[in-house]
């Protein structure tokens, strides 16, 4: 019985990225981090958690995620801040109702803010889940305030 050593080179993996796996880390130690706190965990820890994670970002990032932030807590002060797999987060009745997710997380060329399926958004047949975000005018936050509170109710 002969055995022979392939000589083909290996086929490239087709699993998750390094970013998607490190996201997936990062959510992990989220739920380890909330099971810690318990039941008597407060809106201001899943604050202070996402205004730590906004503090890290890079200059441009962190910009947009502040006033997305700002915009989201004033249109929307009953939605409960956290970080999800490692991105601000909002959320109602424990779901996540709109995320931000910065362009520096998946190497992307802009920033995204997003909206999961328990928003209320639906109109028509179709309609938007993710916004490209380049930079924000006062238009764009009256804009996302709106999105932000149809979401919520």
């Amino acid at each position: 019985m002969t055995t022979r050593k392939s000589t083909a080179k290996a086929e490239p993996s087709v699993g998750f990225t390094d970013d998607e796996r490190a996201a997936m880390k990062e959510h992990a130690q989220e739920l380890k981090t909330a099971a810690r706190r318990g039941p008597r965990a407060s809106k201001a820890n899943g604050e202070q958690d996402v205004l730590t994670k906004i503090a890290g970002m890079a200059e441009a990032d962190r910009v947009l995620a502040e006033r997305i932030h700002a915009v989201v807590t004033a249109s929307a002060p009953e939605l409960t801040p956290k970080l999800w797999y490692g991105m601000p987060a909002y959320a109602k009745d424990g779901k996540v109702l709109c995320f931000f997710q910065s362009a520096d997380k998946f190497k992307a060329r802009y920033a995204t803010l997003g909206f999961n399926d328990v928003a209320s958004l639906d109109h028509g047949t179709m309609w938007p889940t993710a916004f490209a975000l380049t930079r924000l005018t006062a238009q764009d936050e009256a804009r996302i305030g709106d999105l932000v509170k149809n979401a919520a109710s």
